[in-house]
């Protein structure tokens, strides 16, 4: 981020998780990969990158492979994990307890049982993507991850505007095989260019 370059991080989500209806963090799944037009959307949308970055999680990895279509590296990083629910873990999401109507700024730090909260993952996650923007300065880098680590890149970006970052964040919807991009010209001047686009979305 020197010499007036633009690096871009091409955040994706994973593809949906199997079986659907639980909630994943740290419990590793398989991801349901779709075929043809959508991956083949996603692809032309991410074009050709300098790296690819991945959470070490099976349905990032698998989603991962379904996309890559160069010979670019490849590295895994485990500070890329979705959030860690705890004891909520891989629980069916009806029987997930109910915190849905806590504020925002209590939502963005309450911790589940024996787990983190969104503003841990924002702290994990921040350094992580500045780190990786940095080692790939003015480059184009893909990243495969989860809900959780796109909403802490969002909130890395919007930190320089508002110190409710964490829970502004939360509000933004990350669909499972969506692409997010930030632009870094600096630590602190960090831009949101599209936010949970989904190919062929009606």
């Amino acid at each position: 981020m020197v010499n007036g370059l633009v690096t871009e991080l091409l955040l994706i989500r994973h593809a949906p998780s199997q079986p659907p209806g639980h909630l994943y963090g740290r419990t590793d799944v398989a991801a349901d990969v779709p075929q043809g037009a959508d991956i083949g959307a996603m692809r032309q949308a991410v074009g050709r990158v300098a790296r690819w970055v991945s959470s070490p999680a099976l349905r990032c990895r698998q989603t991962l492979t379904a996309m890559r279509s160069d010979d670019a590296p490849t590295t895994d990083d485990s500070r890329l994990w979705e959030q860690d629910f705890g004891a909520w873990d891989g629980l069916a999401y009806a029987d997930v307890p109910d915190i849905g109507q806590l504020p925002p700024d209590a939502l963005a730090v309450h911790r589940p049982p024996r787990g983190e909260s969104f503003a841990d993952v924002v702290e994990r996650v921040g350094p992580a993507l500045l780190e990786i923007a940095a080692q790939n300065d003015g480059a184009r880098v893909a990243v495969v991850a989860h809900a959780g680590v796109v909403r802490a890149a969002i909130a890395l970006a919007l930190a320089a505007s508002t110190r409710d970052a964490p829970a502004v964040a939360l509000s933004f919807d990350v669909q499972p095989l969506s692409l997010t991009v930030l632009q870094f010209q600096a630590a602190d001047a960090i831009t949101i260019a599209c936010a949970n686009w989904r190919p062929l979305c009606r």
